[in-house]
């Protein structure tokens, strides 16, 4: 099951988890210091929350979670034979979660992701994406080296 992924800034974590239960009507999947996401079964949502990172209610960045790497691979290699500028991230740490995901950015500059989550990481919130799409350089290294320079 693939889903939308919808990362927002806020100022309180706590207030913007309590709004998100009642209007969503479910509890977040996880919950850490600055963080919390929420798995929405219907409609398909992925609702991320980031206190601290840009002005609060604006968006951080958006998404699409798909279930393997191998759709993130079949993602990547769609949106470059579409002349797409992508930034491949493998085993990266982000957002409490080891994964792998290919990021593109929209006309106005949002940033979207693809990406399949491989497992737990205890990693500190905020520290999304620091590498820009680039034609010459759709890679960004090692999964050491990414995690050191992206999260």
């Amino acid at each position: 099951m693939s889903r939308v992924q919808l990362a927002l800034n806020v100022s309180d974590l706590a207030s913007a988890i309590d709004f998100y239960s009642r209007l969503l009507g479910t509890e977040p999947a996880k919950v850490r210091p600055g963080y919390a996401n929420f798995a929405v079964a219907e409609p398909p949502l992925k609702l991320v929350l980031i206190e601290g990172a840009g002005d609060p209610g604006t968006l951080n960045h958006l998404g699409v979670e798909v279930e393997s790497t191998s759709e993130v691979r079949a993602a990547t290699a769609r949106l470059q034979s579409e002349g797409l500028a992508t930034a491949v991230e493998d085993e990266v740490s982000c957002c409490f979660a080891v994964q792998d995901k290919v990021w593109v950015d929209a006309p106005d500059g949002e940033p979207w992701e693809i990406y399949t989550v491989l497992g737990e990481a205890e990693h500190e919130a905020g520290h999304l994406r620091t590498i820009e799409p680039s034609e010459e350089s759709p890679c960004c290294g090692s999964a050491a080296e990414t995690a050191a320079r992206c999260c």
